[in-house]
Formats: C-alpha cells, sequence, structure tokens
C-alpha cells in the first residue's frame, strides 16, 4: 500500500476555483520544512493569508498568521514531495 502525497487531501491545486494563489509571501514570511509538517512564520507587522506550495501542485486550506504566528501545514511526506516555499492566497478572516 502506497503513501499519499502529502499535500493531496488538502485542496485542488494551484489555479482551480477555490484557493486562488496570487503571489509569493513577502520575504518577511518564513518556513521550516520537515517530512511531517511545515511551519510558516509570519515575521510582517501585517497579517498575511498563506498556503505552501509543493511540487505536486496540492494547495493546502488558506491560513491567516497575524503578526508573530506560526501556523503549520502538511510537510514533504515521506515520498520526498519537495515544499516549494509560500504563497499568499484569499481566504475569509475568522
Amino acid at each position: 500500500m502506497g503513501l499519499a502525497q502529502p499535500g493531496a487531501a488538502y485542496g485542488a491545486p494551484a489555479g482551480e476555483p477555490g484557493e486562488p494563489v496570487s503571489a509569493t509571501a513577502p520575504a518577511c514570511v518564513r518556513y521550516a520544512a520537515s517530512w511531517r509538517y511545515t511551519f510558516v512564520t509570519n515575521d510582517c507587522d501585517t497579517p498575511q493569508r498563506l498556503t505552501v506550495r509543493y511540487r505536486d501542485a496540492a494547495t493546502p486550506p488558506c491560513r491567516i498568521a497575524n503578526p508573530g504566528d506560526t501556523v503549520t501545514f502538511p510537510g514533504y511526506g515521506v515520498g520526498g514531495d519537495e515544499v516549494l516555499g509560500v504563497n499568499l492566497c484569499s481566504c475569509e478572516a475568522g
């Protein structure tokens, strides 16, 4: 039995309706990826709406990170699906 790609269960590929990806996150947003989790930290002075970009084009749901917050996304998994970076996205304030 094979393992699912880490991003595959979390949303549609970029460019499909639902979670549009508009641009790469600013330099004040940083991330650290491991096989299990990707931690994204907002070091900007303003809230950021963020999602992680994977090599397999899967896009997890958009998350809002306030200044100083760290939000968690799936990692690259045991199959080694590469985390390519962090993008801005559209999501509702909660």
